[in-house]
């Protein structure tokens, strides 16, 4: 069952590109959360998406808000897309089980083996206020992400 607007979201605690443990919960009480899942690293699509944050990354991670970026790649796969793309931004792996987390959000593509583009918006709380889904190769918008994000500071 996909997760809607207003429901608790899922906690999580995956790998790094690093190999460093992180976990939504332990932004509770302290940051909101833009949680983006993207298919594959290297992907044009993915590429884009991840760099346009990349290029604007004060308004997307800064003291109230932090990113996190899910697939189903290996953490070594995101570290070296990480240190090719200039990513400072955890890439996290839902590699095994293999997608469990982009399924516990209802955005694991079975047929494909791997996360639809969804992003998240996780309050303070853990509490998801928006959320958007599209098809792989439907790219989704950073000023949608901004707009969502000022919607919830307002």
């Amino acid at each position: 069952m996909p997760v809607e607007v207003g429901d608790l979201a899922p906690d999580f605690t995956l790998a790094d590109q690093n190999n460093q443990p992180v976990s939504l919960s332990s932004f509770k009480g302290d940051k909101n959360v833009l949680v983006v899942f993207y298919p594959l690293a290297f992907s044009g699509v993915c590429s884009g998406e991840l760099c346009a944050l990349r290029d604007d990354l004060p308004r997307f991670q800064n003291d109230r808000v932090q990113i996190l970026t899910i697939s189903v790649d290996s953490f070594f796969v995101h570290r070296v897309w990480a240190d090719q793309e200039g990513f400072d931004f955890p890439l996290l792996s839902d590699f095994w089980p293999h997608g469990a987390v982009a399924q516990s959000y209802g955005v694991f593509d079975e047929q494909k083996g791997s996360a639809r583009r969804g992003t998240f918006l996780v309050d303070t709380e853990g509490v998801v206020r928006w959320k958007v889904v599209t098809e792989l190769g439907v790219a989704r918008s950073a000023t949608d992400y901004a707009s969502a994000l000022a919607a919830l500071e307002s």
